[in-house]
């Protein structure tokens, strides 16, 4: 089932395209990696595909697709208490369903079972400005998939993790795919640990001028590729 499909989109400013028209398409159960150098490209690619800056040419089909988003940085005051639960609650529609009188029952089982699914549950309670990098992540992944998406999109998810904590969020995001059928779209500039949970790639150079896309193996050994970030599959990827 295709998600989200890409025809020789053209993204820019005012109306100028930075980076030659790119093709692809997200089907239910693939991880793509959106990678690049910085300046390369992807926060504008990505702010296209989330419908937050018009394109300046080619085609984008959403198809309706409900989409969980998870960004870098979380636009709130975290001087402000607020708890975990409150955050994931957040993320549901907050109108009421008066045709439906089972919808807040339903939306509570959500709720819960996201929690669950993260490893959240644990510390729902606590105030999510105490947790740690990992546990917060934990939360907004909940919060990203309480309202049961068919794609999962993710900024930079693991860049103020250490090491250790960034291979146990990309194994989480990989078991939340294969669990609930996702397609999942990531954007990451450090690849050691994404580059074996990928499926697929998107590299961009806007240097270059160069768009790769496709299955992550053959974008991976793609020669301008390697020049930048050596032979991912033999542990030689460098940041």
């Amino acid at each position: 089932m295709t998600l989200l499909a890409a025809e020789a989109l053209q993204i820019g400013y005012n109306g100028r395209a930075a980076l030659p028209p790119i093709d692809f398409r997200v089907e239910a159960g693939q991880m793509w990696a959106l990678i690049g150098r910085n300046g390369s490209g992807k926060t504008t690619l990505l702010r296209t595909l989330l419908g937050l800056l018009p394109r300046v040419g080619g085609r984008l089909d959403r198809g309706g697709t409900r989409i969980g988003y998870v960004p870098q940085r979380l636009e709130m005051d975290l001087s402000v208490p607020m708890r975990s639960i409150d955050l994931v609650r957040g993320g549901q529609d907050t109108g009421y369903d008066f045709l439906n009188p089972l919808a807040p029952f339903r939306a509570r089982a959500a709720l819960q079972r996201a929690l669950e699914d993260t490893g959240a549950a644990a510390f729902a309670g606590r105030q999510f400005a105490t947790l740690s990098e990992g546990q917060k992540q934990r939360v907004l992944l909940a919060r990203a998939i309480s309202m049961d998406p068919a794609l999962l999109v993710l900024d930079e998810p693991t860049s103020a993790m250490d090491a250790a904590a960034e291979a146990t969020a990309f194994e989480l995001i990989s078991t939340l795919m294969t669990r609930r059928n996702l397609g999942v779209i990531v954007v990451a500039h450090h690849l050691a640990v994404l580059a074996r949970r990928a499926t697929h790639l998107v590299y961009l150079d806007a240097d270059c001028k160069l768009v790769l896309s496709g299955p992550s193996e053959i974008v991976a050994h793609d020669p301008t590729f390697v020049a930048h970030y050596g032979d991912l599959f033999h542990g030689m990827a460098i940041a």
